[in-house]
């Protein structure tokens, strides 16, 4: 079987940031709470012009740019951004593939909420292994699901960091390095309601009186239920799935070199990597970047490669977690394979 390797990443972050201090201000919070609990020292918030499949298109066209790629060359295009975007019912993938001159592929939209970028990473590899005409895959999107926080409601505090942003990734099957190895998911029904905007839907359409009260922004419906039920769980998913998908792919968490990861509060970060019995400083904290959803992985990998963490042969898990609730890792070798150091 042949090898499939990331070629490029790119990433777009909007110039336009929330600091710790305006977040502060608007929550009530104290601002040693914003900083040192949820872990925030800034965050991007999108300015007039940066909608979401447009940050995507942004980041596609780093990515293509830094791989010295014609655009010609993309076999298929799959949209990694969030649901909310420029228009409710919309194929976005189909838009970015357009602007970015993708003519010779076809596109589709996927989404797993802050888990989308590692399915989508198993479904591109999947497919390129199936389809011998399927050689080049591009992943990109954007996100801004900050739009839906309503800072005085304190039952959606744990997605007070959320941000904005766009990220892509390339992949090419026959590319020896930057290895995409196995992937694991967990998905868990149980929460699936638990975390919701609960008016535009067919459930509970949009109306005067609903805009008027906010109701069309995230919510939490049973916030104490939902974190008994939730915590401990979410965290033994968090080291299963990162042990699962290393296994997969021969290797154990002995041998991880850097976790690329989703911001999430300071302490949750430190526990995976505790249990992982990884350092550190074998991971990026996204506290200037707060969560951008399923950006973080691509964020994160594209920082450490800028910061020279990585080098040949290195180990890296992806790891994620999205409302629904879902949970999942990737394994990348990076560089060249350790066989041929």
């Amino acid at each position: 079987m042949e090898p499939i390797g990331i070629v490029s990443t790119g990433i777009y972050i909007p110039e336009q940031k929330m600091s710790s201090k305006e977040l502060a201000e608007r929550s009530g919070l104290p601002i040693e709470v914003v900083e040192q609990k949820m872990g925030i020292n800034q965050k991007p918030i999108p300015g007039e012009a940066d909608h979401t499949c447009d940050m995507g298109v942004k980041a596609a066209k780093e990515a293509l740019s830094k791989a010295n790629m014609n655009p010609e060359t993309i076999d298929l295009v799959i949209y990694i951004g969030e649901e909310h975007k420029e228009y409710p019912l919309w194929t976005a993938g189909i838009k970015l593939q357009h602007e970015i001159g993708a003519v010779n592929a076809w596109a589709f939209d996927t989404a797993l909420r802050c888990g989308t970028t590692i399915a989508a990473l198993k479904m591109a590899k999947d497919m390129m292994t199936a389809d011998d005409e399927i050689r080049t895959v591009l992943l990109a999107g954007g996100y801004r699901n900050v739009d839906f926080i309503n800072y005085q409601n304190p039952r959606t505090r744990f997605m007070f960091n959320l941000g904005a942003g766009g990220g892509a990734m390339i992949l090419h099957k026959g590319h020896t390095e930057n290895q995409l190895l196995a992937t694991h998911i967990i998905t868990d029904g149980s929460f699936s309601e638990d975390v919701v905007v609960t008016t535009g839907g067919t459930k509970n359409p949009l109306t005067h009186e609903t805009l008027d009260a906010g109701l069309y922004q995230l919510d939490v419906l049973d916030p104490p239920g939902m974190k008994k039920r939730l915590e401990q769980k979410s965290m033994n998913n968090f080291i299963f799935c990162i042990e699962r998908a290393l296994s997969k792919s021969g290797y154990t968490k002995e041998d991880i070199d850097y976790v690329a990861m989703l911001h999430m509060k300071r302490s949750a970060h430190t526990y995976v990597l505790d249990q992982l019995g990884v350092d550190h400083n074998k991971s990026i904290y996204l506290e200037d970047y707060g969560h951008i959803g399923q950006m973080d992985q691509i964020i994160s990998l594209q920082l450490a490669e800028e910061r020279e963490l990585l080098k040949d042969g290195d180990i890296v898990v992806l790891v994620s977690a999205g409302i629904g609730y879902a949970w999942g890792a990737n394994v990348i070798q990076w560089g060249k394979q350790r066989e041929e150091l």
